[in-house]
């Protein structure tokens, strides 16, 4: 399968250190609750604290709606949920692609059920089209990618950058 390039290293590292950078400054003197939904997101999860200044706390919630596949099943399920308890913090929810919304509508719900203060929501792509979180890091145009954690069928996470597939 050939890969097309869609967003080089630099590029994601630009739109990390600036997503870190506004995190950093909003959340200044707290301790916000980040959680990543698996698995997606943990490349991105892991250099977003890094280029940040304050102190976080980082969990993990596993929710998946593709499958092996390259379209939404439309069903979401959870296969890891959150360990921390959400009472009255600060959630930051980091997602790897914001593209129906489904995923991230669903957790940020089971979220909230915990009664935190607020619940923000933190994507490094977004399909054209979607309602942007509340930070983002680069606009994305229709068709499937992979790389920086993102899979097709479990292959393709370690690439460095971002790649289309073709025919998607």
């Amino acid at each position: 399968m050939e890969l097309e390039s869609r967003f080089s290293q630099e590029d994601i590292a630009a739109a990390v250190e600036r997503v870190g950078g506004e995190l950093s400054a909003d959340y200044a003197g707290t301790t916000p609750l980040m959680v990543g939904i698996l698995t997606g997101s943990f490349v991105f999860l892991a250099d977003l604290v890094r280029a940040m200044s304050i102190e976080v706390e980082i969990d993990f919630i596993r929710a998946r709606s593709y499958g092996a596949g390259t379209v939404s099943s439309g069903a979401v399920e959870i296969t890891k949920d959150i360990e921390h308890d959400v009472t009255d913090r600060s959630v930051i929810l980091v997602e790897d692609i914001l593209d129906t919304g489904l995923t991230l509508d669903f957790v940020s719900d089971r979220v909230r059920a915990g009664h935190p203060a607020e619940v923000k929501t933190c994507s490094l792509l977004v399909r054209e089209g979607a309602t942007p979180p509340d930070y983002m890091g680069l606009w994305i145009p229709e068709g499937f990618v992979v790389g920086y954690g993102i899979d097709y069928a479990e292959r393709f996470r370690g690439l460095p950058d971002i790649k289309s597939v073709p025919g998607t």
